[in-house]
């Protein structure tokens, strides 16, 4: 497909950006429409909201993340019925891909767990359990990181306080010797297994949990034989998450293997826990197979538990991107329009790539791109360039055609980046201080009423003057 549409290009046949798209991808797409020229992003219009707010915005629209629940809940019990298998699906969300009360209040609607990370998630979850959106006897709240000494004594705290549910999961074989010393109370416990990561990778074993030859070992020396720890999860995550590939189905069978020769030795072992790492929709040629994938890990998880006769495990998983990214998008203004070569033109933006979405700049993220209006202009090769001095403050290629197209035009234009909402806001900080001072934008809020009316909030204001003056020391 590529290769026919340079050769159109070649020979200058002229056409819009509208009938470009329509040769590259299936359009229009789930969550996207053109209406009068302007693009609708589940049915709220962007050029009102960008005329209205200004840009560069940040936009959240929160009935999205429900929806990607409900989606993953039905695949994995469309499995079990195919497969008649007997464990129950736990969905929980990790909360480190966006840590916002907005976010796991939204979550928190469809009775789904929580995955922590560090000490300060404690505190969130003190607060979510305050406003009674957790409860301490059924949210499970799975301790996943590595356990500083203060992470461990909040850990500690909340068994203490009565969160029945909450599971330090074992990421260091002496961190177990700190719930041994310190717990007074009963406590289920997890225990993460560190994997083999793919060759290509920078480093060959992963640096986090347990190695997979010592995990029978600890739990026959240490939590067997205790009074108050009950070992109850197997956790593993692969880095590159969860993909239908041979490196991937090749390290999932090696855990499978490792829970049924466990659970003979822990009876009280019941929690199979696949992390997270279920990709989202990040450009429009996207292409994964749900279905396909959850319904192989259930088959493999039950054709192993029988050869070993040994009860199907309940099983979680701790999807984080897959259950905020698609709720998330930024709009920029097209500021300037540069003719610096005969191969491409620069658009330049209102704001920072580089600050604003930082995995652009440190992972090569691709994320959908779409004009808010002018799809009826001709279309041409860009690249997209951000205000800073810096020379990586830029974005030149499109995931389903390796290069990026927008409308040919200078009449005024918006873009958007789309399915943004996971980590960007962590990773780029709200508030503080930018690279070249470069302010945080401001941040919309849509949700949807119950007669289906979009409601908009200002989660915060852009960052001001005075602001980062006061941080710099000035004021």
């Amino acid at each position: 497909m590529e290769t026919i549409l340079h050769a159109i290009n070649y020979l200058c046949i002229v056409q819009s950006y509208r009938e470009f798209l329509e040769l590259s991808v299936e359009w229009p797409q789930e969550g996207f429409e053109v209406i009068d020229d302007e693009l609708h992003f589940h049915g709220i219009n962007l050029i009102e909201l960008a005329e209205t707010y200004g840009t560069p915005l940040r936009v959240t629209y929160l009935p999205i993340i429900g929806k990607k629940i409900q989606q993953a809940r039905l695949y994995f019990q469309e499995a079990f019925l195919r497969n008649d298998y007997r464990g129950k699906y736990h969905y929980a969300y990790c909360t480190k891909s966006s840590h916002f009360r907005h976010i796991l209040e939204e979550v928190l609607k469809h009775d789904v767990h929580i995955e922590t990370s560090s000490t300060y998630d404690m505190e969130i979850v003190e607060a979510l359990e305050k406003r009674g959106l957790i409860s301490k006897k059924n949210t499970m709240i799975i301790c996943n990181g590595y356990k500083t000494p203060a992470y461990q004594r909040r850990i500690v705290d909340l068994l203490h306080d009565g969160f029945e549910n909450l599971i330090p999961v074992l990421d260091t074989k002496r961190e177990v010797n700190y719930y041994l010393s310190e717990l007074e109370v009963p406590a289920k416990v997890g225990i993460r297994v560190a994997i083999e990561e793919k060759p290509d990778f920078p480093v060959y074993t992963s640096r986090l949990g347990i190695r997979a030859d010592d995990v029978v070992d600890l739990y026959l020396d240490k939590i067997k034989s205790s009074s108050n720890l009950e070992l109850v999860m197997l956790h593993f995550f692969i880095s590159s998450g969860i993909r239908d590939t041979p490196y991937y189905w090749n390290e999932l069978e090696k855990m499978i293997q490792l829970y049924v020769e466990l659970k003979k030795e822990a009876p009280t072992l019941r929690y199979f826990n696949i992390g997270g790492g279920m990709p989202f929709r990040n450009s429009l040629d996207f292409e994964f197979d749900y279905q396909y994938v959850i319904g192989e890990i259930v088959r493999r998880l039950k054709v192993a538990c029988q050869q070993h006769g040994v009860e199907e495990p309940d099983i979680v998983s701790e999807f984080g991107s897959y259950t905020v990214a698609e709720s998330g998008a930024v709009i920029f203004k097209v500021v300037e329009r540069k003719r610096q070569n005969d191969k491409e033109s620069w658009l330049i933006l209102d704001g920072s790539l580089m600050t604003i979405l930082p995995d652009i700049w440190a992972l090569g993220q691709r994320y959908i791109i779409l004009p808010l209006n002018n799809w009826d202009a001709e279309y041409e090769r860009v690249i997209l360039g951000g205000i800073t001095c810096d020379e990586q403050d830029y974005y030149y290629r499109d995931a389903h055609t390796n290069v990026l197209f927008l409308p040919k035009t200078r009449k005024e234009t918006y873009i958007g980046f789309f399915h943004t909402g996971a980590y960007q806001e962590s990773l780029s900080g709200v508030g503080g201080i930018h690279h070249c001072l470069i302010p945080t934008p401001r941040h919309i809020l849509i949700r949807r009423e119950r007669d289906g009316q979009a409601h908009v909030d200002i989660l915060y204001e852009e960052q001001n003057s005075k602001q980062v003056l006061k941080i710099l020391g000035y004021l």
